[in-house]
């Protein structure tokens, strides 16, 4: 088969991004809806605010449990067969959510519908990585990943008025629908994978045992966990706090909520541009990054107006944002396209990790003493975020040099 010219792979690139961008989008807007609509599950079903994490919680630890399978299925079955799946199942489960009738009924749904979505990341990246080259990867999936901000934006602006008229049900079932769109555009749209252009190693390469193995990976794992409970910490209690220490309506939040938003998304394409230009040494990047972030958290915790709770959590999501394509990249760049299902999975493990445990005890947090102390709290996750940056390796080949040199090699010949 003959190579594809430079315009077929540039086309692949674009559709690549444009499908991944919108199944993203919906992605993330399904996950963001239950922060809008936790004021509203509250008073419906007479529950406190840890409860109300636990409701967050049982989707993260459905998604965490389900990152590694689904990238072992994406590197045994396909990345676009499990894309597809995913995206039809986890629509299906948001429209369920819909229907919920107790506090129980909504933790198993949120637990399904976690599943469901869990699978998805590590074949995502599969599908990106199998349709780039290694000097556009990062910044591509940066272009993808602002998907991320970008539902933070329209999602509030969106979906609160639709929630204050039709009630809360009425944001799970527009999204469902939104995501059965996207699974037919990428069923029909989706190009076929770039020849494989990775350079051979010379290294035997283990099954995923021996990547589950790697301690490297899981360091990587840990700072996406610094990295995530900010982002979770702070975005899932937003609209509570603006409502109970500001009087601020569900809608003016949504749009309050937009200005940080629209600004991390900017610094997720940037921060994509950095690791290309950069070759990965995330340090660069994650260190000053978090140190801004950690700093910019406690003038959340404790600013005095409105103003200023804006305008400082908005330096925060910028500084934060920066940071996660350069976590992504030495791993992305370094693993080979037969682990990257697997080992991306890894990586994303820690983000859910993070989903799972801190919307409850931020929640727990704000119930025993206050917001500000609760808010307060996250800035252990720029701690860990910038103590793993130190303990990680700085590019593809240090990466390559510390997975296969020694640990891989010497499991694969054990399995042979």
């Amino acid at each position: 088969m003959s190579a594809p010219s430079s315009q077929s792979a540039r086309r692949t690139v674009r559709i690549t991004i444009v499908l991944l961008f919108a199944a993203w989008l919906v992605d993330y807007a399904d996950r963001l809806v239950i922060n809008l609509v936790l004021p509203s599950l509250g008073a419906e079903f007479d529950l406190s605010r840890g409860q109300q994490g636990l409701i967050v919680s049982a989707f993260f630890l459905a998604y965490a449990l389900a990152q590694i399978p689904g990238g072992l299925l994406a590197d045994r079955y396909g990345a676009r067969r499990v894309t597809l799946w995913a995206l039809l199942t986890w629509s299906v489960f948001t429209a369920l959510t819909g229907l919920a009738w107790s506090f129980a009924v909504l933790l198993l749904m949120r637990f399904v519908f976690g599943a469901a979505e869990g699978v998805f990341p590590p074949a995502s990246l599969k599908v990106l990585v199998e349709r780039t080259t290694p000097d556009e990867r990062m910044a591509a999936n940066g272009l993808i990943m602002s998907s991320n901000a970008v539902a933070g934006v329209l999602t509030p602006l969106l979906v609160a008025p639709l929630i204050a008229v039709f009630g809360w049900r009425s944001a799970f079932f527009s999204t469902a629908a939104l995501g059965v769109v996207v699974l037919v555009a990428v069923r029909m749209r989706l190009p076929a994978p770039l020849p494989r252009t990775d350079p051979a190693t010379g290294t035997a390469r283990p099954g995923a045992g021996g990547v589950l193995r790697l301690g490297v990976i899981w360091r990587f794992s840990a700072m996406m966990f610094g990295y995530s409970a900010i982002v979770w910490g702070f975005n899932t209690w937003v609209p509570s706090y603006l409502g109970e220490e500001y009087g601020v309506s569900l809608s003016a939040a949504g749009a309050l909520m937009a200005i940080p938003a629209l600004a991390a998304a900017g610094a997720i394409v940037v921060g994509g541009r950095i690791s290309d230009r950069l070759g990965g040494h995330h340090r660069t990047v994650v260190l000053p990054a978090m140190t801004v972030a950690g700093a910019a958290l406690l003038l959340v915790a404790f600013s005095s107006s409105l103003i200023g709770f804006v305008v400082f959590g908005t330096l925060a999501s910028i500084a934060v944002a920066l940071c996660y394509m350069p976590i992504l990249a030495v791993p992305l760049s370094g693993l080979a396209p037969e682990q990257v299902g697997v080992g991306s999975a890894v990586v994303v493990l820690g983000g859910q990790v993070a989903g799972i445990v801190v919307p409850p005890v931020v929640g727990a947090l704000a119930d025993a003493f206050s917001f500000q102390v609760a808010f307060a709290s996250l800035v252990l996750g720029a701690v860990i975020a910038a103590v793993m940056a130190v303990l990680t390796p700085q590019d593809a080949a240090s990466f390559r040099t510390a997975t296969g040199a020694s640990r891989l090699h010497a499991h694969a010949k054990e399995l042979s």
